[in-house]
């Protein structure tokens, strides 16, 4: 097998130099996508404009039963970076730039592998996943699209990843009372009150969930990321706005737990509670069926020889393949610590283990 590495640096130096930040989202159907076009000879490309920075490009060459799905986008970059995050710089082990680890290096290593053979091969590359807006893959899978099994390359360090935990964003918005504070009626008119009170409720729900597990996941994981309101300290709150999240296992009933973090506000509290994103778990659906995915997935990965690793916490697109009916599961370079992080990077050893990868897996296409 011909050493891959230096193509695989090649087209991710390329591929980093592209800013394609999301937001602000302004992702066009050049740019990145033209080079990707230029350097797939040979296969059937079809790009589309999905509004508002959401771009694909659907590569195919032959007829594989198997589509490999890498995102472009990447997060915005901070004042914490030590260089340019859009100039790719390689020490004696790794690769550091934006997107580097989450994903372009995995894009990078497809790439490579594709025009190191000659077999099938589907690549869907899209730009939005960042966004929490998968227009990209919900038309790609409203489509008859054809394909038995899903790929999704985000970093699991080389390993096979079968289950991670879904994801849920939600906006409350709590009603009260303006006036002055010395009144009695603070204590139930204050809507900042009522969201401490939800607040404390939700986090009981969350740790009476200590016990729930699925594939080597366990518990429920929540955050309260933003709170906002009142006016001043002598002012009892007229308004106050919650923005929380939880991550729910593939054997959790997400709707059902909505309405029990709903309930968790007294009575005629809440004026909102929207739920503005949601991913399922992979596998997709109840816990019987979820299971039965899941071991489909390991066979898969068994059958491509691929190393099989623990359940992750975070989300991935892998969850809307899988809803969808596919095979799916998650295997990219890199390490998910390293992902969204200032001088982000990629080891140059795992690059060059995925490149190897995927040629042995595009033979077996």
């Amino acid at each position: 097998m011909p050493e891959l590495l230096p193509d695989v640096l090649r087209h991710l130096e390329n591929l980093v130099a592209f800013d394609t930040r999301n937001p602000p989202r302004l992702i066009g159907t050049g740019g990145i996508f033209d080079y990707l076009r230029a350097q797939l000879p040979g296969f059937r490309c079809e790009v589309v404009d999905h509004g508002d920075g959401a771009v694909s490009l659907l590569a195919v060459r032959g007829n594989p039963r198997r589509v490999f799905n890498v995102h472009l986008d990447t997060v915005p970059s901070s004042e914490a970076w030590s260089a340019d995050p859009h100039v790719l710089r390689v020490t004696h082990d790794r690769a550091i730039g934006l997107g580097a680890c989450d994903i372009k290096g995995a894009a990078a290593a497809l790439v490579a592998a594709a025009n190191a053979m000659n077999g099938d091969a589907a690549f869907l590359f899209s730009s939005d996943e960042e966004a929490n807006d998968p227009r990209c893959i919900a038309a790609f899978l409203a489509r008859d699209h054809g394909f038995l099994e899903a790929i999704i390359a985000e970093p699991t360090r080389c390993e096979a990843v079968l289950a991670h935990r879904g994801i849920s964003s939600v906006l409350l918005k709590f009603r009260g009372e303006a006036g002055h504070a010395s009144g009695a009626q603070a204590m139930t008119a204050n809507a900042l009150h009522q969201a401490m009170r939800w607040g404390g409720n939700a986090l009981d729900l969350v740790e009476a969930e200590a016990g729930a597990c699925f594939g080597g996941l366990a518990g429920l994981r929540f955050n309260i990321g933003k709170v906002e309101g009142g006016i001043k300290a002598n002012i009892i709150a007229p308004s106050a706005e919650v923005r929380f999240g939880f991550r729910p296992l593939p054997s959790h009933d997400i709707d059902a737990l909505h309405l029990r973090f709903g309930a968790c506000a007294t009575a005629g509290a809440l004026e909102r509670y929207e739920e503005t994103f949601r991913g399922p778990s992979l596998p997709a659906g109840d816990t019987a069926s979820a299971e039965e995915r899941r071991l489909l997935a390991r066979d898969v990965a068994d059958g491509l020889g691929l190393p099989i690793g623990n359940a992750v916490d975070f989300w991935t697109e892998a969850s809307l393949f899988s809803q969808a009916g596919l095979t799916a599961f998650v295997y990219g370079p890199g390490d998910i610590a390293q992902a969204h992080a200032a001088d982000e990077y990629v080891m140059l050893e795992q690059l060059q283990r995925y490149a190897d990868s995927i040629v042995r897996i595009l033979g077996n296409a």
